[in-house]
């Protein structure tokens, strides 16, 4: 009993539990997720903990969901015992009384417990540092802060470029941890590697974040793993979350946290990288409508909508960088089960009919398809493993709607999946892009059909 009483009173810095807490959730979360998903083929995200409506009627559960609820319990139980054993350490550290441990039960007063027991002072513990020996890590990194700015940037991007790589080229996995977890992680060992001999500004620590990602996206291109086009379009989410990764480097660093929440990133994104990989998450399936209201008859543009003929050259920048654009559209047959073949600068979509409405509705499913882009790099043309599988077109539609003063309101609808996470990020990159492809087709249908109502007037 001794002894199990001493393991309770070992004292913790505010650093060390905060990080314990960060990991253990990141683990956790990992493998809750890796169990719900990959064994029990249930969706799980970090909302599924809010959900507790269910905690108390476990027994009126059918048997399959019993047996999935008692085993996220199982898997709780560890996380709970440790949980509490470095709550009741933390508060007895800050000389408060062990029994506040019960709000570790709590939903939302354990949050604020966490968050207050994470940032408190432990001035006793700070001063018996203050006559420690150099670390390593203190001896290996130059004291300039010059110096440590060029040894953080060049050892995390290094570090970053190989976790790019794994994801990207190994894994062929395009989710969280590469989009998220690797520029924050780097931005936040960047910056605390850049403090160890002691704070910086925060001018300082963002601006050794932002080095860092840009100097991890020069050696990705370097070494051909995604293309300039690709590069721009991750560049935004990249360029924020390093800066904020600098940032919560830097209250880690100045707090007087240790390196602790930096070892944890190291450690959690390649896992989160790797349970993304063996249990990627499932695609929404996107509508994107583009418009646009001819001066014809349903009839006349009907005819210009099931094939037309070459398009001219496109005027638009965004066709410059190597995404893919139609050129033209031929059809075999007519009617439902006819096949439809959009050629693209990379290749044909092939699109079986399977609504045919004459002058109103035109539907089709989507049976094969080229390539989204050509990936251009430094040194050539770049294969990427996302441009085959990762943009998934599904199905189409154009809908015709007649217009009292005589023309037609044409939309064009494609419906689509990208596995590129997060989701909602490269949807706004994937949408635009789909508007301007829709809007060149829509446009010279436009073209033709209004030419053709003029001639027929004359």
């Amino acid at each position: 009993m001794a002894s199990l009483d001493a393991l309770f009173r070992r004292p913790i810095t505010r650093g060390a539990y905060l990080s314990a807490g960060l990991g253990l959730f990141a683990i956790k979360y990992l493998a809750d997720r890796l169990v719900s998903e990959g064994v029990f083929g249930r969706p799980w995200d970090l909302w599924s903990y809010l959900d507790v409506t269910g905690a108390g009627r476990i027994l009126s559960l059918t048997p399959e969901t019993q047996t999935y609820a008692l085993a996220l319990v199982a898997m709780a139980l560890p996380f709970i015992a440790v949980g509490t054993w470095l709550t009741v350490r933390r508060l007895r550290t800050v000389g408060l009384p062990p029994w506040l441990v019960v709000l570790f039960f709590v939903p939302v007063l354990n949050l604020v417990l966490f968050a207050t027991l994470s940032f408190v002072p432990d001035d006793a513990l700070d001063e018996a540092e203050g006559d420690r020996a150099p670390t390593w890590l203190e001896r290996v990194v130059p004291e300039s802060s010059l110096g440590s700015a060029a040894l953080a940037v060049g050892v995390t991007s290094v570090g970053a470029l190989g976790l790019v790589a794994v994801s990207a080229a190994g894994l062929e996995s395009y989710g969280w941890g590469l989009f998220v977890g690797v520029p924050f992680g780097l931005g936040m060992t960047a910056t605390m590697l850049h403090g160890v001999h002691g704070p910086r500004t925060m001018g300082e620590s963002v601006g050794v974040a932002c080095l860092a990602v840009a100097l991890l996206a020069v050696g990705i291109a370097v070494v051909a793993l995604e293309g300039a086009i690709c590069l721009v379009m991750a560049a935004p989410i990249g360029g924020v979350l390093a800066a904020l990764g600098g940032v919560f480097g830097h209250l880690f660093s100045s707090g007087g946290m240790g390196r602790q929440p930096a070892l944890w990133a190291v450690g959690v994104v390649p896992a989160l990288i790797g349970v993304e990989a063996a249990s990627p998450p499932i695609a929404p399936l996107i509508p994107v409508t583009t418009a646009v209201e001819v001066a014809a008859p349903p009839a006349v543009v009907w005819r210009h909508v099931v094939e037309f003929s070459e398009l001219p050259a496109p005027d638009d920048w965004v066709f410059d960088t190597g995404i893919a654009y139609p050129i033209r559209a031929t059809i075999d047959g007519a009617g439902v089960g006819a096949v439809r073949r959009c050629e693209f600068t990379t290749g044909a979509f092939v699109e079986p009919i399977t609504v045919w409405e004459p002058g109103r509705r035109l539907a089709f499913d989507v049976l094969e398809q080229p390539a989204p882009m050509r990936e251009r790099g430094l040194f050539g043309d770049i294969h990427a493993p996302h441009l085959n599988g990762y943009f998934v077109s599904e199905r189409g539609q154009f809908l015709l709607t007649a217009l009292p003063d005589g023309g037609t309101r044409l939309e064009g609808t494609t419906w689509y999946r990208h596995h590129i996470w997060p989701s909602g990020y490269w949807r706004l990159w994937s949408d635009a892009v789909l508007h301007r492809i829709h809007g060149r087709v829509l446009d010279h249908v436009q073209a033709l059909a209004e030419a053709e109502a003029v001639a027929e007037v004359r």
